[in-house]
């Protein structure tokens, strides 16, 4: 087959069509790991890790479909915010669940916190 005779629309199509369907599996699992897992550490790795790679694919799947600049200017900033905001907000759900005694501290292999928690502020 004679390389200059590739399709390279059609080849970058079928790329972002299995970007899309991988892109949407992750998004799916990490919703099922949402409801289906128990404590809040395992919820909050469904929520954040398959979720944002899942997204990454999907836009990056955008991109390759569309092959416009101005989409790719668009997508570079809710990839960066969402690649910011998520490791951001799993932190903090997770610092508050551990304050209010929700979350199981016997499924825990170190506890980095107890001593901040259990030693007054200076000052």
């Amino acid at each position: 087959m004679n390389v200059s005779a590739i399709d390279w629309a059609a080849v970058a199509d079928g790329a972002a069509a299995v970007l899309v369907l991988v892109g949407a599996a992750l998004c799916l699992t990490a919703s099922i790991g949402l409801l289906r897992f128990r404590d809040v550490p395992a919820r909050l790795h469904a929520a954040t890790k398959p979720q944002v790679l899942g997204l990454l694919l999907v836009c990056l799947a955008l991109a390759l479909s569309l092959r416009t600049w101005p989409v790719v200017a668009a997508i570079v900033p809710v990839v960066l915010i969402q690649l910011a905001t998520a490791p951001l907000s799993a932190h903090m759900i997770g610092r508050a669940a551990y304050r209010n005694g929700t979350l199981d501290e016997r499924g825990l292999y170190v506890d980095e916190l107890r001593e901040a928690r259990e030693t007054p502020p200076a000052g």
